[in-house]
């Protein structure tokens, strides 16, 4: 399967603020985007993403997408809408523990990553017989490739996707092959 990981366009936010799940507007317009992607997508594939506007936009530019929660970003809870510099000694417990810790009200990544991982799971059992593009965060994404190319979860903060960018990995009987990253 020919596995294309789109996140979604830079969002109109202020520098250093946690949003998650929060809907926020975009800082570039998803129609530009989309022109920019579109040459690097096969002419035809199946579309998935998350229903926060987002990504659920760019993904209409893109074509008729199927909107799943299970992508949308790790839910921070309480800390949505503020400044990361407002969290003081809260910030130190999610450096020590940045998979099991969970902002008060939200969820953590570990919980973040099942979700996603269990609709990656489905959408395998499906055995799609076009390729697959998917437009949603930087959280669900690492998830998906992280777990697709064997990384240990502590190591999926290290892939870093890029707002507006695409992402290819084909995925093999025998394994998944990494194609190209934030293109």
């Amino acid at each position: 399967m020919e596995l294309h990981l789109i996140r979604h366009p830079r969002p109109d936010v202020p520098p250093g603020t946690c949003y998650g799940q929060r809907d926020v507007g975009l800082a570039e317009p998803p129609a530009e985007t989309a022109a920019r992607l579109r040459p690097l997508l096969p002419a035809a594939y199946e579309l998935h993403a998350s229903p926060l506007a987002r990504a659920r936009l760019l993904a209409e530019e893109l074509g008729r997408p199927q909107l799943d929660g299970r992508l949308k970003e790790i839910h921070f809870g309480d800390w949505e809408g503020r400044l990361f510099s407002t969290l003081g000694a809260a910030l130190d417990e999610w450096a020590h523990d940045p998979l099991g810790f969970r902002a008060p009200g939200g969820e953590s990544a570990r919980e973040m990553s099942t979700r996603v991982l269990h609709w990656l799971d489905g959408l395998l059992a499906s055995a799609p017989q076009r390729p697959v593009v998917v437009v949603a965060h930087g959280g669900p994404l690492r998830a998906i490739a992280g777990h697709l190319l064997g990384l240990p979860a502590e190591r999926w903060l290290g892939l870093d996707f890029a707002c507006g960018h695409a992402t290819r990995l084909d995925v093999e009987s025998w394994g998944v092959v990494l194609k190209w990253f934030n293109r």
